[in-house]
């Protein structure tokens, strides 16, 4: 058999410690055969056979091809990038992620001429790789420490003593885990590590996706939506109904959308609630997972990001002994931990406070909170006048929709009732505007109502890796700075491309960006004669009132987030 033949059977590493002169060609050839025999890599028969020690094949191999030669047991576990690699993918190309800089992911091999693992990675990953070269059995020990780790925190999901995953078991019996109707042990575990996973990452929603040719998991992080993984295909009817099962939802019924909730108890003093959404679409069912923390309500009102004079404003509204104040802005945007913040403040012993949400989202002691349920004739104004025969202090709703609500709402502030709410309005102005055009008298606006904040969430940048960025002073007072705020000295700061480990692209985090705009005299003199929005936020502005744009400005000259992510989040 000639030299060239037998260079083509074998495999890459071989040819390439062959050339090296670390091995002949026959020691190579018979060390393949056993390795096929065995069927095992070829590396690890080599490295069996002591003909050659873990250490020199990567120093070989690195000097080889040029990659950089690196001693995996001076690196700190603790430092392995959040964006890891799939389990499964890492096991089966032995690889392993050991850092993400600048949108490239360095990666740990043992093998450089296993191109196949390394197109599957960056394939999956979506970024560029640069490969490091380390000892084979080090990286053997290395995944196998990351898989026991990551298995050990997915057992725990479904132990009895520190965490739960199953329905709210306040409107259903428990339900045994283990021996559920879907008994797929590795849609268990897969589901078990996406809930977890996302709940590290810090994301507010998953979502399950079918479409004619894959299948993907996307977590909204930040506000922004990211795809984390595509299962095979074939996973989706399985995981549709292993969702719906602890969710308490119907299995069998696949046409129309549903709604659920589930749970997971963390530690004996966390627990955190999933409200689950299903959709049918042409390829399968839709689901989405919002993720409902109740830590997120106690944060306190200083973490929200309010200017100290809005602040002032919402405590010394919330804290009247009646009227109504509103929080405005579209879905997503914090409305209800501003709310839950506000009621958190004002839940002490002295008072009786009801709620009425569309669902409950965050249960919290001391508080009568409601599901409405509409189907059965529970609506918002239905709860509403409950409540008002059980002598409330304070009342929240949870949306204000119809004019029937709305009359309720106003009613209960003008006599003695400290009402909170919410609209989907632009703006604290168009709000006033908004309850005119439902059919509110405007003498009820003007004496009900105390106070209207609107709110955005724009992205926080990232203490670790923000930029510094020269921004012309033009191009400033176009997006809305005014003269006077370039007599302060300020920095204008951005996010790093590519972002660091401890961030996304740059941000981590997000900030609120407010318009608290209390109703004054004049306003209410404005409401009564039937004036439109533009009136109102005139008047906001002579009252000293800054509209979202302002308030963001503000975030950006404190360095809290960036130029254009508030012109994203403030376009009108």
């Amino acid at each position: 058999m000639s030299s060239v033949a037998t260079a083509q059977k074998l495999c890459g590493l071989a040819r390439t410690l062959i050339q090296e002169k670390a091995l002949s060609e026959e020691e190579a050839m018979a060390l393949q055969a056993k390795a096929a025999t065995a069927n095992v890599p070829f590396i690890t028969q080599l490295i069996a056979s002591k003909k050659l020690s873990a250490m020199a094949i990567a120093e070989t191999s690195a000097k080889a091809f040029g990659f950089p030669y690196f001693n995996l047991d001076s690196f700190n576990t603790d430092y392995l990038p959040s964006k890891k690699i799939d389990l499964q993918l890492m096991r089966d190309n032995r690889v392993l992620a050991l850092q993400v800089r600048n949108n490239v992911l360095f990666v740990a091999i043992s093998d450089p001429t296993n191109l196949h693992a390394l197109d599957s990675v960056q394939f999956q990953m979506g970024m560029a790789l640069s490969p490091i070269i380390v000892e084979d059995d080090k990286l053997g020990r290395w995944i196998d420490k990351v898989i026991e780790a990551s298995d050990s925190k997915l057992s725990s999901l479904n132990s009895g003593d520190e965490y739960d995953l199953g329905e709210d078991s306040h409107e259903e019996p428990e339900v045994d885990l283990q021996s559920q109707e879907v008994d797929d042990a590795p849609v268990v575990k897969f589901l078990n590590k996406m809930l977890l996973d996302a709940i590290n990452m810090g994301a507010s929603d998953l979502h399950f996706e079918p479409y004619e040719k894959f299948y993907r998991v996307r977590y909204r992080v930040d506000g922004i939506l990211r795809e984390i993984t595509q299962p095979p295909l074939s996973i989706k009817e399985k995981l549709a109904s292993r969702i719906k099962v602890i969710s308490s939802l119907d299995i069998a019924e696949k046409r129309i959308p549903q709604d659920g909730r589930m749970k997971l108890v963390v530690s004996k003093s966390r627990t955190i609630d999933f409200r689950v959404s299903t959709l049918p679409l042409i390829n399968g069912e839709k689901i989405v997972m919002r993720i409902l923390d109740p830590s997120s309500a106690t944060l306190g009102i200083e973490a929200l990001g309010y200017e100290p004079i809005q602040k002032e404003r919402l405590l010394n509204a919330v804290s009247r002994p009646y009227g109504l104040v509103l929080v405005t802005g579209p879905t997503g945007s914090g409305k209800t931990v501003s709310l839950y913040t506000c009621l958190n403040i004002l839940n002490n012993p002295g008072v009786n406070i009801s709620t009425a949400e569309d669902p409950c989202e965050i249960p919290l002691a001391g508080i009568n909170q409601v599901n409405v349920n509409d189907k059965q004739g529970l609506t918002f104004a239905a709860a509403l006048k409950s409540f008002l025969r059980q002598d409330p202090d304070i009342i929240m709703i949870g949306e204000i929709r119809d004019l029937e609500t709305a009359d309720m709402a106003i009613k209960a502030a003008s006599t003695g009732h400290m009402v909170l709410s919410t609209l989907h309005t632009n703006d604290a102005p168009s709000t006033l505007t908004r309850l005119l055009n439902m059919g509110v008298a405007p003498f009820n606006i003007a004496s009900a109502v105390s106070l209207i904040t609107a709110q955005r969430l724009a992205r926080r940048l990232c203490k670790s890796c923000k930029v510094p960025i020269d921004v012309p002073q033009q191009a400033l007072l176009d997006v809305g700075f005014i003269e006077e705020d370039f007599k302060e000295s300020f920095q204008i700061y951005g996010p790093k491309e590519g972002g660091c480990e401890m961030c996304n692209d740059g941000y981590k985090g997000r900030v609120g960006i407010y318009q608290v705009m209390p109703i004054t005299d004049e306003m209410s003199r404005l409401i009564m004669s039937n004036c439109n929005a533009h009136d109102i936020a005139d008047q906001a502005k002579r009252d000293g009132v800054n509209d979202l744009r302002r308030s963001g400005i503000l975030k950006v000259m404190q360095g809290l987030t960036s130029v254009a992510e508030v012109e994203a989040c403030t376009n009108e």
